[in-house]
């Protein structure tokens, strides 16, 4: 049970996870195209690239492509009109879809993965423990900081507030930031995001004169104006979440280079001279220890070399042109508008009108009686489903989950409902009109794909069923022909009659439509059929059960005979590969599912 546990797990998270951090990864690349080509221009545009592709880590693109898939554009338009784009966002958007699940899922659907299983829980205790020893790290050097604040002097006069209240109007600062004078050795910096403060340390002045004093009060007024606090909190944070991933803490680097440098400009752009200001910055690293946290802007950050090489240079830095503008334009509404059209084509049936699944039939039962199975006994033995010649239909303390497979030919894989109203067991009696009764004797009751239309009536009339499909990657198996080719016929015959029994079934001329539905009855998994065969097939399988498959069969109260050759045979996917010369193929893929919105108990 616990393998079974943690490989779905790991079949929903894995591929999400991959895919999220491709995604990032390729919006960090373009950053990296969009920086470098603008270098020569203002810093705080790069910085605002940086920190975009940051706070894509904070960002799935599957919440963009569901408010996407959310937009009620008639599915028919959406699926004619599909630009072969959509399917170039699909591949390089998601790449690890079926990559994990080829990584983690078992060679045969009969074998564990015990690899998976031991090293999931492990995965996910590792990260863990560096989140948590991550965040360990920030508070420590957080609680420093807060503990020489408590031990601060606030100041309100003297030569440092006059300094720092003409820095304020010069930098458009409306609200005066408070400042603390403290004995610790730490460089200024400013502490906070509501409500700033900076903090001074004791002794500093005086190796300061008064340019020098103004240039660091400029250079922290500037990182209130930016509220770079506010902005390094949210790279801490994709920090402490993707701890192992190196790309993000490179990043924190370019973010914490670029928003210095643009923090110098300002401060230069202010008029300070250039060797004044690089002269304050180096006596405050020779007196003061650098800021211990990103989100407590200081004035030491960054590679002070190179640093220092740029204040120097007399060069000033390009403002954005027109065309510039419209390309990081285009770009930011590229990355919003490509995963929301992705979702618009990506859009689940259920959300288009013409596949409402509840929508009137066009055939349904005359007569119905419907009454709770009261009986406490074993149902095992007890349950059966019959359809007549004359119109009648009879379940026998039979599952609601049951009906909603007959009515619209699903698997159990393929309902997303409330368990406990499904698992809720009925007797039901009904008869078709005579017309309708007519009409089916030249046309099957289920047709293929669509259910019975009578069965999906009644739990609309009874049950109160209201559902729709969507589209969703789900672990199915897919059905391919092997390499030595099929080992069964084609029928020649007119019977299209499968028996099944426990651990074996005998077909006399069914479509492999007929094959899939089984396997995937008693493999609990959506069975794809792959093989390309399309006529009806003679052909007889036999396997031995697994306790699983025995579980499924009988909650499904449609039990079957023991098979005298099931109790040596083989498991079930060996059989299909040694009988039939097919075989199961652990995949992801996008599946339709029966979503249920609403049901309930029907009265009497």
């Amino acid at each position: 049970m616990a393998d079974k546990y943690f490989s779905a797990i790991w079949e929903a998270i894995a591929p999400a996870v991959g895919n999220h951090l491709w995604q990032s990864t390729l919006v960090a690349a373009a950053a990296a195209l969009l920086t470098l080509l603008l270098r020569k221009h203002q810093a705080h545009v790069r910085y605002c690239i940086w920190l975009i592709a940051s706070l894509k880590f904070l960002i799935p693109f599957s919440f963009l492509i569901a408010i996407g898939s959310r937009l009620t554009w008639q599915r028919q338009s959406a699926e004619a009109a599909r630009p072969a784009l959509y399917f170039v966002v699909e591949e390089i958007s998601q790449p690890f879809t079926k990559a994990a699940v080829h990584a983690a899922a078992p060679q045969t659907p009969s074998v564990a993965a015990p690899t998976l299983t031991q090293v999931f829980p492990w995965i996910v205790a590792v990260w863990f423990v560096g989140f948590l020893a991550v965040l360990l790290v920030w508070i420590l050097r957080w609680r420093r900081i807060s503990n020489a604040m408590k031990a601060a002097t606030p100041l309100h006069e003297g030569r440092e507030v006059g300094t720092l209240r003409r820095m304020e109007h010069a930098g458009g600062i409306r609200r005066p930031i408070a400042l603390l004078l403290s004995r610790a050795s730490l460089e200024p910096g400013i502490f906070g995001i509501v409500r700033p403060i900076l903090i001074w340390p004791e002794g500093i002045s005086q190796q300061l004169h008064d340019a020098h004093l103004e240039a660091i009060l400029a250079h922290e007024v500037w990182h209130v104006r930016r509220r770079d606090n506010l902005a390094a909190a949210f790279h801490m944070l994709v920090e402490a979440v993707f701890w192992f991933y190196p790309l993000v803490w490179w990043m924190g680097a370019r973010l914490l280079e670029e928003r210095e440098r643009a923090c110098d400009e300002e401060v230069l752009a202010l008029g300070s001279d250039r060797q004044i200001y690089a002269e304050s910055i180096l006596k405050v690293c020779e007196f003061c220890l650098g800021s211990p946290l990103p989100c407590v802007s200081g004035v030491t950050g960054a590679d002070l070399k190179k640093r220092m090489v740029r204040i120097m240079k007399n060069r000033i830095s390009m403002k954005l042109d027109l065309a510039r503008k419209l390309i990081l334009i285009m770009a930011a509404f590229l990355a919003i508008a490509l995963p929301i059209t992705f979702g618009v084509f990506h859009a689940t049936p259920g959300h288009a009108q013409s596949n409402d699944v509840t929508a009137p039939p066009a055939r349904s039962f005359e007569t119905i009686t419907i009454k709770p199975d009261p009986s406490t006994e074993n149902w095992v033995n007890r349950s059966k489903v019959m359809y007549l010649n004359d119109g009648s239909f009879t379940a026998h303390s039979v599952p609601l989950q049951l009906l909603v497979k007959l009515a619209y030919h699903v698997q159990d894989s393929q309902i997303s409902g409330p368990s406990d109203l499904l698992s809720q067991r009925y007797d039901v009696d009904a008869k078709l009109s005579s017309a309708d009764t007519k009409a089916l004797s030249q046309s099957p009751m289920l047709e293929q794909g669509g259910g019975d239309q009578s069965i999906q009536a009644l739990l609309r009339d009874r049950f109160k069923l209201a559902a729709h499909m969507e589209t969703r990657n789900l672990p199915v198996y897919d059905l391919v022909v092997d390499g030595d080719g099929p080992k069964f016929q084609e029928s020649s015959n007119d019977l299209h009659l499968m028996r099944m029994s426990k651990g074996e079934l005998d077909s006399q001329g069914t479509h492999m439509a007929f094959l899939t539905d089984q396997l995937s009855v008693r493999l609990g998994r959506t069975v794809v059929d792959k093989t390309g065969l399309h006529g009806n097939y003679t052909f007889n399988l036999h396997w031995t059960p697994d306790p699983d498959e025995e579980a499924r069969i009988n909650r499904d109260g449609m039990p079957s005979p023991p098979s005298s050759a099931a109790a040596s045979g083989p498991p079930l996917a060996t059989a299909v590969q040694e009988q039939l010369g097919l075989r199961l193929e652990p995949q992801n893929e996008p599946v339709q599912i029966l979503v249920i919105d609403h049901v309930e108990t029907p009265s009497n």
